[in-house]
């Protein structure tokens, strides 16, 4: 299959910080790709990049339209490439003095789409959004979940085949994230490729069919969600917490049935292939408390990454 879209060796530096290192990736059609990495791992620098907001020291950004097609270039063949595309930023974007309707019709006017055509476009969109009621009110009278909605519909209006969303969810309700992630997975269903960045890690593992995880500019680790926690994680995790449990860390007794104990905070985590006899050995510690769970990839974010906090975006 010939990739869509293809980032190759894309490197950019500001002074003498490497934000992006060597960096390349592909989509394929019909593919959700994410990009996870800890605040200042070259996301936002990299998304930039793939946008042509942001020229690259080195490497560049190809999309092809169709098997057999010649690779467009960016920053070269940027308008062809733009008109391919759609975008959702992390911030709100939208027109505060038009209503949701005229939002969509006058951005649909930036890509050369008739009148007429957006009549039969912009009633679709809004439906799709489920903002069918709302197509006279304006975003002020939005909830936070219809705004990020309407920006979707609203980066659909050229209908792309490469949908761009930074940090779609971020700010939302549980129920708003719900929905747009449905909408999201609707759009896969029909063929459209999603590069998204995101700091959810449920949001990642329920629609992305492949991970990028970013490090301080560099590709540390990519494949399947599934996959990477199989290779770089102990299959279950018990998590201990409350008061002593963090005294208990390097209890010998406990150690010896982990591969694995970090702390975060006041919780320990030990990781292990088997938590049966671990679990066993912490009934003698009743006042403490415990979770049993599978790894997921907050764990594998945590261990690539690391647990310290670190400012930047």
């Amino acid at each position: 299959m010939t990739a869509l879209f293809e980032a190759l060796h894309l490197r950019k530096s500001y002074g003498s910080a490497v934000v992006v290192d060597d960096l390349s990736f592909a989509i394929d059609p019909g593919e959700c790709l994410g990009v996870i990495g800890p605040n200042g791992a070259g996301k936002t620098t990299t998304l930039r990049m793939c946008l042509g907001l942001t020229v690259p020291d080195a490497g560049h950004v190809a999309f092809t339209p169709h098997s057999g097609a010649t690779p467009l270039q960016m920053p070269r063949d940027a308008l062809a490439i733009k008109a391919q595309l759609g975008v959702v930023t992390q911030f709100d974007t939208l027109d505060p003095d038009f209503t949701c309707a005229e939002n969509l019709r006058v951005f649909g006017r930036y890509f050369g789409i008739s009148g007429q055509a957006m009549d039969e476009r912009v009633p679709r969109l809004l439906e799709f959004a489920a903002l069918g009621s709302k197509a006279h009110a304006k975003p002020g009278e939005l909830s936070g979940g219809m705004k990020r909605r309407l920006s979707l519909a609203r980066a659909l209006v050229n209908d792309p085949r490469l949908l761009l969303l930074d940090e779609p969810t971020t700010g939302l309700d549980p129920q708003a994230r719900h929905l747009m992630w449905e909408r999201l997975q609707r759009l896969l269903q029909q063929g459209k490729s999603i590069l998204l960045t995101t700091h959810f890690m449920d949001e990642a593992e329920r629609l992305c069919s492949r991970l990028l995880v970013l490090d301080h500019g560099r590709k540390i680790a990519e494949g399947s969600p599934r996959a990477l926690i199989t290779q770089h994680l102990e299959p279950e995790v018990v998590e201990l917490y409350g008061t002593g449990a963090v005294a208990l860390a390097q209890d010998p007794a406990l150690a010896a049935h982990a591969a694995r104990v970090e702390i975060s905070g006041e919780t320990v985590f030990f990781y292990t292939a088997n938590a049966r006899p671990l679990l066993h050995a912490l009934e003698n510690h009743g006042h403490l408390r415990t979770l049993h769970r599978p790894a997921n990839l907050e764990d594998l974010f945590l261990k690539l990454t690391g647990r310290q906090i670190r400012e930047g975006g």
